[in-house]
This record gives C-alpha cells, sequence and structure tokens, in this order.
C-alpha cells in the first residue's frame, strides 16, 4: 500500500492543509509505521473491495473539515469497491483535537464510530480552534447518539484509549505524515491538483 499524501494541495480543501511539527507519541510500538492495522476503524467497508483510502485526520483540523463533505462524495460513489480507513492525527496546537479523538474512539467502542465522527466534522464550526476545553461538548455528542454514558466516561477516564489514539500518532509518524488530512491509496503515491484528479486515482484503483 503506497502513500497518497494530501498534505499541500494548495488549489482545495481550504488551500492548505493542517500542519505542525508531528506530535510525539508517548510510547512508539516495534512495528510502528503500519498504514491499516487490525484495530484501525473502518468508516465503510466495500463488499466488493478493490482498493483501501486511508485518511490520517484530526477533527479540529480545517482542511479535514473542508475535506470531509468530498470523502463523503467517495464514500457513496464507491461503496461497493472501496473501504475507508480513519487513523487518528491530533495535532499538538489544535486544544481540542485530543480530547475529540479520544470521544471519537470512545463512542467507537460502542459501535458509534461513524455517527461520532460525522457530528465531530459537521460541528466543528461551533468548537474548533477554542483555546478552551470541550470534552463536556463532546460528552453532549454521545448522550445524543444514545450511548451508555457510564461506558462512555469510562473509556474517556481509561489511558489505553488515549494511548490508543497515540498508536495512530505513532504509526503516522513513522509514515511520515506531518499534516492533515493525509491520505493512502493502494499502490500509487499521488500529488493531485485538484479534487476531480484525487476522484479519478481513486477510480482507476477501484476498477483495477
Amino acid at each position: 500500500m503506497a502513500i497518497v499524501v494530501i498534505a499541500g494541495i494548495v488549489a482545495f480543501f481550504l488551500g492548505r492543509s493542517d500542519s505542525a511539527s508531528a506530535p510525539a507519541p508517548e510510547t512508539v510500538a516495534s512495528d510502528a509505521g503500519q498504514v491499516v492495522r487490525d484495530n484501525s476503524r473502518v468508516l465503510s467497508q466495500a463488499p466488493n473491495e478493490k482498493a483501501v483510502l486511508v485518511e490520517f485526520l484530526d477533527f479540529e483540523c480545517e482542511a479535514c473539515r473542508a475535506a470531509y463533505p468530498f470523502v463523503e462524495e467517495l464514500r457513496a460513489e464507491y461503496s461497493d469497491t472501496v473501504t475507508f480507513v480513519n487513523r487518528y492525527f491530533p495535532l499538538p496546537g489544535h486544544r481540542n483535537s485530543m480530547p475529540a479523538a479520544v470521544a471519537v474512539e470512545a463512542a467507537a467502542q460502542q459501535g458509534q464510530y461513524e455517527a461520532m465522527y460525522q457530528l465531530m466534522f459537521e460541528t466543528q464550526s461551533e468548537w474548533g480552534e477554542s483555546a478552551e476545553d470541550n470534552s463536556a461538548v463532546f460528552r453532549g455528542f454521545a448522550e445524543d447518539l444514545g450511548l451508555d454514558m457510564a461506558a462512555f466516561d469510562a473509556a474517556v477516564a481509561d489511558p489505553a484509549t488515549e494511548e490508543r489514539v497515540r498508536l495512530d500518532v505513532a504509526d503516522g509518524t513513522a509514515l511520515g505524515v506531518r499534516g492533515t488530512p493525509t491520505f493512502f491509496l493502494d499502490g500509487q503515491l499521488l500529488t493531485p491538483d485538484s479534487l476531480e484528479q484525487l476522484r479519478a486515482e481513486v477510480d482507476a484503483a477501484a476498477a483495477d
């Protein structure tokens, strides 16, 4: 699986991708550098998979929010042939990116990854770029989704949940991820100049 890095596509995704010094994982797995792991969060699984698109993302990243509707279009268009996988990559310059990732992972443990992922991006303008801790906002999202709140709170408080996020960070750092969104696609390094070029590359991979 080769890298598709969308970390400098100035023409779209808000004309930039968010970048910063890569967040330092507290521990580094001996096998760091995997694009996909068995426990990676699958956004949608293609029944007739021909390609896998992996996105390293930050829920507070404005460029990721700008990419979100396009990714949703791709998911609908290639639901039968392209599997979409997300990896957490909270950037240190964003106050709420780690709490958001932890909240999403806690929701994922109750089978609600996709719903929480969508809520984060659809409401980002309400909580993003804040200097305040918005963990209570994210807890409210969990309540709105009807999650078991005792289990959610326990997962958020469990150091293993943040460590799960940091495993993705370690993989991304080892792979050279420096900004978000960064995508990986089967077998090809892409530097698309437009969304349509990216769509064409996904289309070609899905047709193989």
